[in-house]
């Protein structure tokens, strides 16, 4: 019987069909003729001596210019479980989307040619995919057991970027854009269709939608090394993947993509828990409309008490006192009113977190005060122009870190028989 027309909730530990891989581990490359041999034989090694299912090796070429492709077609002549799959166009995402959706494996994966992550987290992060026990695991920088070696730049920039992940979308899954991820080719038939990104976002999109849709996600700790020499337009991706979060933002809120049923198609080995409908995309946008009538009226309120204070108490002071008194009540307000919180519990923590929320706030308009007396003499009524603009920009900040620190939801208790894979 072919494993696909088995019960889903079998274990994924035999062979689609005879012949057919267990892992098809997938390298998208672009221009890569320098790398590409030293990697493909490096990973092929690796299978070959210490990984214990059978593998395959697909190197996905889309749209090099360079002598990449003639390299892959030679190594998959001279290498056993080595093949091409060549595309006319660019895009990560693209790559993979057609190398996976193309191929006979019971679990797919990717990881980047610079061998960045260390091989050796690949068996337990397609473990729990043969095994049936997740549908989708990625491998992790942020996770407090990773080893990491990479500069500050590139480091804030990650966390920074996982940070709006999880502000703006919600999500708990930890590293967004490592490249080493793996998903069950069940999983992917229903979830690529749905992802519409062809380049850089496409990691993201695909976690953000399996997420919404209840799948589970397990991660893996790695060991990392940045690759001094990698060509990844830092400044442009990031451009790019913040228009495809406010894109699927606007998406899911709308109620666009077809989510509902999708968990009730992949349950998990021994999982017999009812499937917990997918919410309508709309919480983030009551959430968002609540804040800004919060944040209006703080704004109000703060400009008001400024307005009253700075006369007596001077610029800077007044700034200081009207912005503590209008951050314990907006913490107030938006612990109730934007994100449902009731009750005592937590509140002490929740107003110490606000305060520290608040400390950006101040240092972000304290620094706009202090360089516009260093220019000028400024009128009142610039001081309260530019200190407005300071505050839109610290409301942004302010209501990535309430939705993903302050008010992040408790995680679900786990049962035993829903723990990671040991």
């Amino acid at each position: 019987m072919d494993l696909f027309d088995a019960p889903r909730t079998q274990e994924l530990s035999a062979p689609p069909r005879i012949g057919a891989p267990v892992l098809d581990l997938v390298i998208p490359v672009y221009d890569e003729e320098a790398g590409l041999e030293r990697a493909v034989r490096a990973a092929r090694t690796f299978l070959d001596t210490q990984f214990p299912y059978p593998a395959r090796l697909t190197i996905a070429d889309n749209a090099s210019t360079d002598a990449t492709l003639p390299i892959a077609r030679r190594l998959a002549d001279e290498l056993h479980g080595v093949r091409v799959v060549h595309l006319d166009a660019k895009g990560r995402g693209r790559a993979l989307h057609t190398a996976w959706l193309g191929s006979d494996a019971a679990v797919l994966a990717y990881m980047d040619v610079d061998l960045s992550t260390d091989l050796g987290a690949l068996l337990p992060l397609v473990a729990p995919l043969v095994s049936g026990h997740s549908h989708l695991a990625i491998g992790t920088r942020l996770s407090r057991t990773s080893r990491v070696v990479r500069g500050p730049r590139r480091e804030l920039i990650s966390r920074a970027y996982n940070l709006v992940l999880r502000g703006a979308l919600a999500a708990r899954f930890s590293d967004a854009q490592c490249g080493f991820k793996a998903i069950r080719a069940d999983a992917a038939r229903e979830l690529l269709p749905l992802v519409a990104d062809t380049g850089w976002f496409f990691d993201t999109e695909l976690l953000v939608l399996a997420e919404r849709a209840n799948l589970r996600i397990h991660e893996v700790p790695v060991d990392w090394v940045d690759d001094p020499d990698s060509r990844v337009d830092v400044v442009a991706t990031a451009k790019a993947d913040l228009r495809g979060v406010v894109r699927v933002g606007r998406d899911l809120a709308a109620g666009r993509i077809p989510l509902a049923d999708l968990r009730a198609h992949l349950p998990l080995v021994g999982d017999a828990r009812p499937v917990t409908p997918v919410e309508p995309g709309n919480v983030l946008l009551r959430q968002l409309v609540r804040f800004a009538l919060v944040g209006v009226a703080s704004t109000l309120a703060y400009v008001v008490l400024y307005a009253l204070l700075a006369g007596p108490m001077g610029a800077q002071v007044a700034n200081v006192v009207a912005l503590l008194l209008t951050a314990v009540a907006n913490t107030a307000a938006n612990r109730r009113l934007t994100f449902g919180v009731r009750g005592a519990g937590g509140v002490l923590r929740h107003h110490g977190q606000g305060l520290a929320v608040f400390g950006l706030a101040w240092a972000l308009t304290a620094s706009s005060l202090a360089v516009l007396h260093a220019t000028t003499a400024p009128p009142r009524a610039l001081e309260l122009a530019v200190l407005v603009a300071a505050n839109l920009l610290a409301t942004v900040l302010r209501f990535l870190l309430l939705r993903s620190w302050v008010f992040r939801p408790a995680p679900t208790p786990v049962t035993p028989s829903e723990g990671t894979l040991r």
